[in-house]
């Protein structure tokens, strides 16, 4: 199977398109229903070389950047786990092919072969190597056993690069960034090695299905940009991850004016969605490629998800901006500021919000940074999406990973993570948890590697008794049974010390407070992320006055200390309608 129109692959992307009925129709078996609203879930991301393994420990002491033997088998040995901590879907990393000598994007993140799955990733390795039908069945198994869980399955997909394919005449694998044009290049072997007389992949004959790469409709020179590196300053984003080799998805055939990279790529994803019964993709790197693609890429994978009865097909996308929200929402939704009628992809990772919490509940940041944030969110979303209750379905929200040089959790330091957790679970957001956060993983160093554990190779794993674990259990309760958790407005709330003045908490240290409203249901969150040495915090903060009379009774719900304080009752503040909270020092309390 090396072209995008070998049986296999038309079979299996066109099989749904004969009606019923018809001469030498041929249906795919029914496909997984997808969330009725993805916001009803939350998302356990998993790498799946650093995960699992039943057979085997891992192969080098961390941090390492080569494969440690993680695979499929050891990911549904432990859907029962996840299951239980309350994840409605699993983020995998890619499970494309990478080249068989190339040992150190473990992550998949560096194809070559975009329509087989890593035999690596197998529970027999070499066997799978040599029968890619092998890899398709291990793979196709931990979807199915992730749906008979009821669970749905998102797969981490890239469009901006393939791996490290070529290197640069007279300069290796990586060159500086080329502004005057694009360099000479040599494809590599089998064995990696680069190929003097290689220069142009599409004028190769008889490659071998470990070189060049695959499927064929892809082997052009002219889809690469081979310019070069981006420049770490983000001055240059057109151009290699290092030695990730960028895709031009912008190339326009001449004459025919035919974008063929871009039809290839969205037609490889067709196929994983047909072949494995996928149910959502997050886009690596998204931001990378042109705005116009991302967005026909996204309608593409829905309307053909739609087209093979797979409704409410979920996309994603990595835009790594920390502050511009206008860039994010570019790529996300429908863009009424636009004069075209494509949706795209349905969500954005939430950077921004992500290194405000962090910041916030670490205590390195006063609390109205975070509060001003989503204020300036709502300004902005305001001509882009259909109402601010909406919003919370276009970002997946995070804490921590594979792309940060430290976890979130520090060990001895519970409390903080707690906050935290409780503050993610509950804000607007799809909640995606990072794989061991319920364990209490903490890698940290100057590389990526340190948070990229071998999970089964620590100490501890896979503790369901775990306080985290437990907690996180505890927070996907109280989202099922308040709808307000999930699709509700979201207003940070003011406080006061004093019941007199009342403002976002201006401190490092002070008190995240925010409601959640839906339909006359006001859920009030309140965090202080003062440090465990600090006195208890008592604070009046600001409520609804127009669902909230004098009097009205509020009852907690949910504390990250276990703790379950008595009612408070609505009082009046000046201009406000307040209740009083009263909260030990890194404690976090649900109340309604």
């Amino acid at each position: 199977m090396n072209s995008l129109y070998d049986p296999e692959v038309v079979s299996a992307i066109e099989a749904w398109e004969t009606p019923v009925g018809a001469k030498n129709a041929s249906r795919a078996p029914a496909t997984h229903a997808c969330p009725g609203d993805w916001r009803d879930n939350w998302i356990y991301f998993i790498l799946v070389d650093r995960f699992d393994n039943p057979s085997s420990p891992p192969r080098f002491f961390e941090p390492c950047e080569k494969y440690q033997g993680g695979n499929f088998a050891g990911i549904e040995k432990r859907l029962d786990y996840i299951k239980k901590l309350g994840a409605g879907a699993i983020w995998l990393s890619p499970v494309t092919a990478n080249p068989p000598w190339f040992d150190k994007f473990w992550g998949g993140y560096a194809a070559y072969d975009f329509l087989h799955i890593e035999p690596r990733f197998c529970s027999d390795p070499e066997a799978a190597a040599k029968n890619p039908a092998i890899a398709d069945r291990e793979f196709r198994a931990l979807v199915d056993a992730a749906h008979a869980k009821g669970m749905s399955v998102i797969l981490d997909i890239v469009l901006n690069h393939a791996g490290n394919l070529f290197s640069y005449e007279g300069m290796g694998d990586e060159a500086p960034f080329n502004k005057a044009g694009q360099y000479s290049i040599r494809w590599k072997d089998g064995q990696g090695v680069a190929q003097k007389e290689w220069e142009e992949i599409e004028k190769l004959q008889n490659l071998t299905p470990d070189e060049g790469i695959w499927p064929e409709e892809l082997q052009c020179n002219c889809f690469f940009r081979r310019r070069g590196k981006v420049d770490e300053s983000g001055a240059i984003t057109e151009g290699d991850f290092g030695s990730l080799k960028e895709f031009d998805t912008g190339y326009v055939e001449g004459g025919t004016q035919e974008y063929r990279l871009r039809n290839a790529l969205i037609r490889i994803y067709q196929y994983f969605i047909a072949k494995f019964d996928i149910d959502g993709y997050r886009i690596d790197t998204l931001q990378y490629v042109e705005e116009d693609f991302a967005r026909t890429f996204g309608n593409a994978m829905r309307e053909y998800a739609l087209s093979i009865g797979k409704t409410n097909f979920f996309t994603f996308g990595e835009v790594w901006q920390d502050d511009d929200e206008a860039k994010i929402a570019r790529f996300v939704g429908r863009d009424t500021t636009k004069g075209d009628d494509i949706i795209g992809v349905d969500a954005a990772i939430d950077f921004p919000m992500r290194r405000r919490l962090w910041d916030v509940c670490k205590g390195f940041a006063p609390p109205a940074q975070l509060a001003a944030h989503f204020d300036n969110r709502r300004e902005t979303l305001k001509k882009i999406v259909s109402s601010h209750g909406e919003a919370g379905g276009h970002y997946v929200t995070f804490l921590d990973n594979h792309d940060l040089n430290e976890r979130f959790h520090n060990p001895g330091w519970e409390g903080q993570t707690k906050v935290a957790l409780t503050c993610l679970m509950t804000m607007q957001g799809i909640p995606c948890i990072y794989y061991g956060t319920e364990n209490g993983l903490s890698g940290r160093g100057d590389t990526r590697e340190y948070v990229r554990e071998a999970f089964w190779g620590t100490e501890g794993a896979f503790q369901e008794g775990h306080e985290l674990y437990k907690q996180i259990k505890e927070l996907t309760k109280m989202r099922k049974l308040y709808p307000a958790l999930r699709y509700g407005r979201q207003y940070f709330r003011k406080v006061s010390g004093n019941g007199i003045d009342f403002g976002y908490s201006p401190y490092k240290g002070g008190v995240i407070a925010f409601s959640r409203i839906l339909n006359g249901r006001e859920i009030l969150v309140v965090a202080n992320t003062c440090c465990e040495t600090a006195e208890p915090a008592s604070v009046h903060v600001v409520v609804d006055r127009n669902l909230h009379p004098f009097g009205r009774s509020w009852q907690c719900l949910f504390s990250s200390e276990g703790s379950r304080p008595g009612p408070k009752m609505t009082v009046q503040r000046g201009d406000f309608h307040t209740v009083e909270v009263s909260l030990a020092p890194m404690e976090a309390q649900i109340l309604a």
